[in-house]
């Protein structure tokens, strides 16, 4: 993939803000369990990184996903996952569908101030009963006049605490699972929506991930991303986005972990000599970083097809699942080599051991991956046929 000087300003403008505003405080934000998103979000609006691939006339770029892939990418210099991942919701997880299909008087009022930092978005997708497999939600939306009253409820949902709007996926007919559904924007503050509580997680400690309740929750039926009962494709495009995002998201944090990882071993001295030294870790370090590359240009080159404008669902699963698994891989080799430094709550490998495990959950989990994998490749057996 070619990058021209504007990806690389893009780089260099995520690099200043992250080492100005972001990593001398994520320790606090940690230790308190959440950050303050709509401070964040506003310096990053500010600054332009918000709508790098949305159009301009609602305060995007108007550039392509690729610039999105710079941002996933640089935002591995962040010492800790949180912050990444609740960006990544606000870019390229409850945005793209709005920014493709929503009217436009519903990209002015939710869109453009989103990209600008003044509203924090979240989605709505999993349920307590439904995580992976999308089209078994339970969340409704029936039609009533000119709204839709929303029953059901939300789990595992990323900056919700904060949100001023969400992006839910709920059945709105009863037809068939793929074709019965619509992707509708929820303010937070309507009546009826209910935080439950908020997740007490074993990792991305610093974003805030809450259970959500619809009760009765009552919506403008122009509030309707694109068509109705097309909410099920939409939300398999945003997760195309979704997953190219998580595979750009690991390499830089990866990285991170293994240049720190050779700077502790490099000081670190036993029986005389720096642990470095001892091929066992110097070799295994090599690999790492080269299961690294390989990573690098599957995403690379899946952001390209996507741009060509080809179906990436294979792709995208592949460098979710092996995003997923190497940042644990990473992880944990390099943890073994800080030995009982490592162990230590605050360690930054440590963190990414805890805050990496979610990556072969969230956004679709290694096993429905594979099965996705599985489906393209025509080696998943069909019902009926064993």
């Amino acid at each position: 993939m070619k990058f021209t000087p504007e990806h690389e300003a893009l780089r260099q403008t995520w690099k200043t803000l992250i080492d100005r505003e972001i990593n001398p405080h994520v320790d606090e934000w940690e230790q308190a369990g959440a950050f303050p998103a709509h401070e964040l979000f506003k310096k990053m609006g500010d600054a332009g990184l918000l709508g790098v691939d949305k159009p301009v006339e609602y305060g995007g770029s108007g550039l392509d996903f690729s610039y999105a892939m710079i941002c996933s990418e640089s935002l591995g210099l962040v010492n800790g996952g949180s912050i990444p991942m609740a960006t990544g919701v606000q870019i390229s997880m409850a945005t793209p569908a709005l920014a493709r299909y929503g009217s436009d008087e519903l990209r002015r009022e939710f869109l453009a101030p989103s990209i600008s930092g003044d509203y924090v978005a979240c989605l709505g997708v999993s349920e307590t009963g439904a995580g992976s497999d999308v089209a078994s939600i339970r969340t409704t939306a029936r039609r009533v006049g000119g709204d839709w009253v929303i029953d059901g409820g939300k789990m595992w949902t990323t900056n919700g605490a904060q949100a001023d709007w969400m992006c839910v996926l709920a059945n709105t007919g009863d037809g068939q699972v793929h074709k019965n559904k619509s992707l509708i924007v929820v303010p937070m503050k309507t009546p009826g929506v209910q935080i439950v509580k908020k997740l007490d997680k074993l990792g991305m400690r610093a974003s805030d991930t809450v259970q959500t309740f619809f009760d009765g929750v009552k919506v403008p039926v122009r509030y309707t991303i694109g068509e109705p009962g097309s909410g099920f494709i939409y939300q398999m495009q945003q997760f195309q986005e979704e997953r190219l995002w998580a595979g750009a998201g690991t390499l830089m944090g990866c990285d991170r972990i293994i240049n720190a990882t050779i700077e502790y071993t490099r000081e670190r001295k036993v029986f005389g000599k720096p642990l470095l030294d001892n091929q066992v870790i110097h070799f295994r370090l090599a690999e790492l970083k080269s299961e690294v590359e390989a990573l690098r240009s599957l995403v690379y080159r899946a952001c390209e097809e996507y741009l060509a404008g080809t179906d990436v669902t294979m792709l995208a699963s592949m460098a979710k699942l092996k995003a997923g698994r190497l940042r644990r891989e990473v992880s944990d080799a390099c943890l073994q080599y800080w030995g009982g430094a490592g162990y230590l709550w605050d360690n930054p490998v440590a963190r990414s051991y805890r805050d990496g495990r979610l990556g072969s959950i969230g956004g679709g989990a290694d096993e429905v991956m594979l099965q996705i994998i599985s489906k393209l490749m025509g080696t998943l057996p069909r019902l009926g046929n064993r």
